[in-house]
């Protein structure tokens, strides 16, 4: 025994649980979040500048979203006395003056936590998170200024948070003026410092990338940047949904069992989940009367007036029924029970049933259930009278041509005395006690007559016998019966899972979209290639998903070193924690080889001028912690990574291919340049003829589109000659600097004594457009020429 062991035995064990009951007491949110601030993303004073950067802008961009304004969002950092003072500023609908304090001095405080609908803020402790960590470290309060549209003026705040109650204190409240006829300002000093200026800076940037509706403007102590919107489109609305059935764990399930007002399972499934109608709802209780209650397994009957006839076996069975009735019912049931392949137990009573209504309306006969259930047990013992001649068969088809016969008819024979010698004659079990039914068989038949039946073997007979097997009609238990029932209810969830189930409607979700992550990509990157992927939604815990890839190539992007990736979750950056990413994970598992990018080793951050940016849109993103700056690795998800970024990749490959053709095809239009005048000099000295048009025949030879323009006096004609295999529509614009008047088939645009002719003609292979107009004399052309690679076009105008 221990000393410590000793003195609670000499009487000192009470006093000591009494000494430490009295010193155990709860904790608010607020004082646990003030003594481990690292799991808000306040670890180091250089990350908490943009961290609260971040919660304040999100703040702002959510809230002008919601109230249908496109954001104008102010960001300004300014060192003051030792601290550093942010200021976010944001034109959205403003907050109440009863609202105010909670919002910012309360945490775990908000309206998106239960909400199934995308969203930055989900959890109700970001923005409060950084008020609480600026009184913390500059002991300052944070200064609130907000004004409502129809309200009567700005309110202005200056509060803390009291963290041993998780509630706001109020040191100033009163009435101000502002400029803004709607919209929010913080303001905060904290400890800090600019040593992750890249950080700060790229979250902006980033945030400018994926959020092209807004206007940024940052300005902090040695930079200023502005970011102009480049769509005045709004991303779409989200709508609340319901959970999806695929998504959901059995805790989950459990809750939403007892909380809902449903007593059927049917309505259930229909009303608490999303995507789930009345056939859906219909297909999962098939599968989960299938483990709840199991299949009946459907045996061959016999043939029409074989041994064991049903017929005779179902007139010998009715009594008490006239004879022409007792036969007719006999017989009709004989007939259609020798139409079956197989038949199951609950199926022969279906068809009691139905023929048992039938003779009654005929013959104006009673035949109630103890009739009916006398026929079904005389017909039933007809069926199964020899099973071992059906399970032969089964087995036989089952397992591999190198079993003997005598191998297979000792495991069928054993099989179906597993059936025999069932309680429930029905021949009713679930797949688990089906497969322990084969295990036995085979086990036996290995011991017996020296045969061996593998895990494949078994697994393949089990299956046949569970395919010939019959769903039972049975209703299944109700709502409170299945919730008070761990073991039921994992049973439905089961089923719910197994089932085919249509992926949740996305309207949930704002996903940037295809165009506008090519806008945003093109608004702040100088690329050659652009190429985005959205992909339609999954779904993980019961919540939907959307992933999207874009990639920017070439142009202006450094091309030493690795590619630069951005990382995004419901329009978020996430700047930090990148290591710990499932998104980083998944890119580097990819072969980017394959699309052209360099990647030593075949796996890691590939290399090259490229820029991959990936973003999750979910109603509740998986983080790895309330940081919120890596996503936690869900299978669900990184499977949608992993496509997106191989259908991204593959176009970036095809680009490259082309490229590469391209410049294959530049070099040999250089080299045929480069003779094809000495050759058609010599030709002409030889001939005696004209020197041939050296661009003309250029293009013929490289098979190029041809532009050329001729001018006769006052007329001018611009020609498209299409060389080429395949049709062309280029978009031409000459610009000549005199008025052109009205050209048939193009548009005529003037600006500072320039007049720029648009045309967009459609030229098939091997035909001329021609553009004819009238100018005056001593007169300047110009033309630019889009929709055509470069390499296969030749100018001569």
């Amino acid at each position: 025994m221990t000393s410590f062991q000793s003195q609670l035995g000499e009487g000192g064990g009470e006093a000591i649980a009494e000494e430490l009951a009295e010193s155990q007491r709860s904790i608010s949110i607020a004082e646990f979040f003030e003594k481990n601030k690292q799991m808000l993303g306040f670890d180091s004073d250089a990350k908490a500048l943009v961290t609260a950067v971040k919660e304040a802008v999100d703040n702002a961009l959510d809230a002008t979203e919601e109230a249908g304004i496109l954001p104008d969002v102010y960001i300004e950092i300014e060192e003051v006395g030792g601290y550093y003072r942010l200021v976010v500023e944001d034109n959205g609908p403003g907050i109440t003056k009863e609202q105010v304090p909670k919002v910012f001095g309360k945490l775990l405080y908000g309206s998106r936590f239960h909400t199934r609908a995308q969203t930055r803020g989900q959890q109700g402790i970001g923005i409060s998170a950084a008020v609480l960590y600026s009184q913390l470290t500059s002991g300052k309060p944070a200064k609130i200024t907000s004004k409502t549209e129809n309200g009567d003026g700005a309110r202005y705040f200056e509060l803390t948070i009291d963290t041993d109650t998780n509630e706001p204190e109020i040191d100033v409240e009163s009435e101000t003026t502002w400029e803004r006829p709607h919209g929010t300002r913080i303001e905060m000093e904290m400890e800090g410092n600019m040593r992750a200026r890249k950080q700060l800076h790229n979250y902006v940037q980033y945030t400018a990338v994926v959020n092209p509706h807004a206007r940024i403007e940052f300005e902090e102590p040695d930079a200023s940047f502005k970011f102009e919107r480049a769509t005045d489109e709004l991303p779409p609305e989200t709508e609340e949904i319901r959970p999806h059935p695929h998504g959901v764990e059995l805790g989950t399930l459990l809750k939403m069992l007892e909380a809902t007002d449903s007593y059927s399972l049917s309505g259930f499934l229909q009303g608490e989940f999303t995507r789930v109608g009345a056939k859906t709802a219909d297909s999962v209780l098939d599968n989960f009367r299938d483990r709840h209650f199991g299949r009946e397994v459907a045996w061959r009957p016999p043939r029409t007036h074989a041994d064991g006839d049903v017929e005779s076996a179902v007139a010998d069975a009715v009594a008490n029924k006239s004879a022409a009735a007792t036969a007719a019912f006999a017989e009709r049931l004989a007939d259609d029970v020798g139409d079956r392949d197989r038949i199951a137990n609950a199926e022969l009573a279906g068809l009691v049933d139905d023929l048992a209504d039938e003779i009654e309306a005929e013959f104006d006969e009673t035949f109630g259930s103890t009739v009916r259930g006398n026929a079904v047990e005389a017909a039933w013992s007809t069926v199964v009278m020899d099973r071992s001649a059906d399970s032969y068969e089964l087995v036989d088809r089952a397992t591999t041509s190198r079993k003997d016969d005598a191998a297979i008819e000792g495991l069928a024979g054993r099989l179906a005395d597993k059936f025999d010698g069932q309680d429930d004659q029905r021949n009713r079990l679930t797949r688990e006690r089906l497969r322990e039914f084969v295990d036995r068989s085979a086990d036996a038949t290995e011991e017996f007559d020296d045969a061996t039946f593998g895990e494949t073997a078994r697994g393949n007979v089990t299956e046949a016998v569970w395919e010939r097997s019959v769903t039972v009609p049975d209703d299944p238990p109700n709502v409170r019966d299945v919730a008070a029932d761990r073991d039921t209810a994992a049973q439905l969830l089961e089923a719910m899972r197994e089932t085919d189930i249509l992926a949740p409607p996305t309207d949930c979700l704002a996903p940037i979209s295809e165009e506008l992550v090519l806008a945003g990509l093109k608004k702040e990157y100088d690329a050659d290639f652009y190429t985005s992927v959205t992909r339609d939604a999954s779904v993980h815990g019961g919540d939907p998903f959307v992933v999207e890839v874009g990639i920017a190539y070439g142009g202006e992007i450094e091309s030493d070193g690795g590619v630069e990736v951005l990382r995004f979750a419901n329009r978020v950056p996430l700047v930090y924690q990148r290591g710990a990413c499932a998104t980083v994970d998944v890119l580097k598992n990819v072969n980017w080889r394959n699309y052209g990018l360099d990647q030593p080793g075949g796996s890691g951050m590939p290399n090259g001028p490229a820029v991959l940016m990936v973003h999750i849109a979910s109603t509740s993103v998986p983080f790895t912690s309330e940081s919120k700056d890596a996503v936690a690795n869900i299978p669900e998800i990184e499977d949608e990574l992993r496509l997106a970024l191989q259908e991204a990749g593959r176009e970036l490959n095809s680009h490259l291919k082309k490229q590469r053709s391209l410049q294959k095809r530049k070099r040999k239009q250089n080299v045929i340049a480069d003779i094809l005048p000495e050759m058609a000099e010599k030709l002409s000295e030889v001939t005696g003829r004209e020197s041939l048009d050296i661009e003309d025949s250029l293009a013929r030879i490289m098979n190029n589109v041809l532009i050329e323009r001729t001018v006769e006096g006052s007329s001018v004609r611009l020609s498209v000659h299409n060389y080429g295999g395949t049709n062309v529509a280029p978009e031409i614009t000459e610009i000549v600097t005199d008025d052109p008047g009205d050209p048939d088939g193009a548009t005529v645009v003037e600006m500072d004594g320039e007049w720029f002719m648009k045309w967009s003609p459609t030229v098939g292979s091997g035909e001329t457009a021609t553009l004819e107009y009238e100018t005056g004399d001593d007169v300047a052309f110009d033309v630019s020429v889009e929709g055509i690679e470069g390499e296969k076009l030749t100018i001569n105008a």
